[in-house]
């Protein structure tokens, strides 16, 4: 009896796929109810929000709450990562569609952008926000009215102004 033995040999290591040793109680390093490797946890499954709230039609009028099933970039969220079920998001996407429309809701992430005040827009990737005006840098000394040149460094220092002599008062004519 032979066995035939492939090129790259037995297999060895860990085996492969989910655990079926049995329930685990999830506490502890191992890998919590659906076995594989320690640490490692599936996520929750979301909850349709609008199954919650036993919601028949979305209305595309009513932005604060389609608004939050937008990303950043202006694109609408896939089901995995908003937790609604199937049907919702397909009601969810029609009034998300006919809300940009109408021009509720923006297209794109300049849009975006632009309702996003500046420390949130550089938060998201954006140009950083704008610095604010600082005046001139003024050296300590002399005193320089606003929007009078600079004086120039290889320029002699300007000469005190003289001191107004008094004028003669006119003198009258004599009279004879």
């Amino acid at each position: 009896m032979s066995q035939e033995v492939s090129d790259s040999g037995p297999r060895s290591g860990p085996p492969r796929g989910p655990r079926r040793d049995g329930p685990s109680s999830g506490s502890g390093g191992s890998g919590g109810r659906y076995g594989g490797p320690p640490g490692l946890r599936r996520p929750r499954r979301k909850v349709c929000t609008f199954c919650v709230d036993k919601v028949q039609k979305i209305d595309y009028k009513d932005v604060g709450r389609i608004r939050r099933f937008i990303s950043d970039r202006g694109k609408i969220d896939p089901r995995r990562k908003s937790g609604t079920c199937a049907k919702h998001q397909r009601m969810l996407t029609t009034a998300l569609k006919r809300a940009r429309l109408m021009a509720m809701l923006p297209y794109t992430a300049d849009h975006v952008r632009g309702l996003m005040s500046p420390q949130a827009r550089a938060m998201a990737g954006g140009p950083p926000p704008p610095k604010p005006d600082r005046p001139p840098y003024r050296p300590s000394g002399e005193f320089r009215p606003a929007g009078a040149p600079f004086p120039r460094r290889d320029a002699p220092p300007p000469a005190p102004p003289a001191a107004p002599t008094p004028t003669p008062a006119p003198s009258e004519p004599a009279s004879s």
